[in-house]
């Protein structure tokens, strides 16, 4: 199966958008749109090969080899701390990932040691190592906001859009971390074993990556 493009897509609106673009370029998404409980999906005709997974194991897939490319949030891919090849900022689903909690200076929390509710402990390790800041890191899943309205936490790090549930919740950013879009990801011995093919589907995504921003603007 060496002539096998295996995509590993993170199910939902990422992969509804990434099925768009993959369309534009001839690609039939036609069985991974349409998947019912299959887990495997194919476009025969092109030889790829679709697995739709939660969005925390693209990363892992990838890695492994089992995909050759994935498509997953780049908040997922710096929590996951994979060595794999970041190919392309697809665009889409554009939010920030940052720090959150009360504005005031008098927060209803205060303790000696600084807290961080997250869902993101690899990552909030990460910024506040940088800063040189100790921290107990606040491991949640669910309602991070949470954290600081009941004082379970100091702060929260977590993926912003709006804001709307920050502000009705009394909260509001107090840092930015990074930037967060789409990124297609690329195992790092597919990328020379399968290069010509994977290169094509690259450099196909970039120029339709390049006609959406055209369109927008």
């Amino acid at each position: 199966m060496q002539d096998v493009i295996t995509l590993a897509l993170a199910k939902g609106r990422l992969a509804e958008q990434t099925f768009t673009l993959l369309e534009n370029l001839g690609i039939d998404c036609s069985e991974p749109r349409q998947p019912g409980r299959q887990l495997v999906l194919w476009d025969r005709k092109n030889n790829l090969r679709f697995i739709l997974v939660k969005p925390s194991d693209v990363p892992t897939y990838v890695d492994h080899g089992v995909a050759d490319l994935g498509v997953v949030g780049k908040d997922t891919l710096l929590e996951s701390g994979r060595p794999l090849y970041e190919v392309l900022d697809l665009t889409f689903g554009q939010c920030k990932l940052c720090v959150a909690g009360y504005a005031e200076a008098s927060a209803p929390v205060t303790r000696a040691t600084f807290r961080v509710a997250t869902k993101y402990p690899r990552i909030a390790r990460g910024f506040y190592d940088g800063k040189g800041q100790t921290i107990e890191i606040i491991e949640l899943h669910g309602s991070v906001e949470l954290g600081p309205v009941i004082g379970l936490s100091d702060v929260i790090l977590d993926i912003v859009e709006s804001g709307s549930t920050l502000r009705a919740n009394g909260l509001s950013v107090l840092e930015e971390v990074c930037d967060v879009s789409a990124r297609l990801v690329c195992n790092r011995v597919s990328l020379k074993t399968k290069r010509e093919r994977i290169r094509g589907l690259i450099d196909g995504l970039a120029e339709q990556v390049r006609r959406m921003k055209e369109e927008q603007t």
